[in-house]
């Protein structure tokens, strides 16, 4: 769920009340493909229920990660307009609020305040990612500018971090509490 709190914590009360307004549940069936890997796609996706297996290509298929309720899929399209990266598949039934690309791209165009708030959201989760797999793949060398401190884990989050964790999680419950209501 790291993915959802990192943007719904980034951003505010009325940005969230936005993307539940212009958003639409679609219902994923286990198996049916959601994303598929360098074809563009019409959305951006909150995962509300179920799980996602994430695979790529290049890679025979093979699965490089799951995503469950609470993760969000398709927000790299957003950053360099490339097509997506990977297949995103229903490992079972699942629910996704589905943002359609073109409402979302023109509130990014048209209101300053929720794409400033989106984009920062997407650059700090995006920064986190890449520093873990940079991490993963053994570049760079360890920070001694603080040698007293323990090295944080890739999945600890500091104290701001913490609170729009926090603040994520609660928008996501409030997304939870509203589309059960439609």
């Amino acid at each position: 769920m790291k993915k959802a709190l990192y943007i719904l914590g980034e951003m505010d009360d009325s940005d969230i009340q936005w993307l539940i307004g212009a958003g639409k549940k679609e219902i994923v069936a286990a198996e049916q493909t959601l994303i598929e890997e360098g074809k563009p796609i019409d959305g951006f996706y909150l995962v509300i229920e179920g799980n996602f297996s994430v695979r790529v290509r290049a890679l025979n298929n093979k699965e490089v990660a799951q995503v469950g309720a609470g993760e969000v899929l398709g927000e790299m399209s957003y950053v360099d307009s490339h097509p997506p990266s990977a297949t995103v598949v229903a490992i079972e039934r699942g629910l996704v609020l589905s943002i359609p690309r073109v409402l979302l791209s023109e509130k990014l165009a048209q209101d300053m305040s929720f794409a400033a708030h989106f984009y920062r959201a997407l650059s700090v989760f995006l920064a986190h990612r890449l520093r873990g797999t940079v991490g993963q793949l053994g570049y760079g060398e360890a920070d001694d500018s603080s040698p007293d401190e323990e090295q944080m884990d890739e999945d600890e989050l500091d104290l701001d971090e913490l609170d729009h964790a926090t603040m994520g999680g609660a928008r996501f419950d409030q997304i939870l509490r509203q589309l059960k209501e439609m």
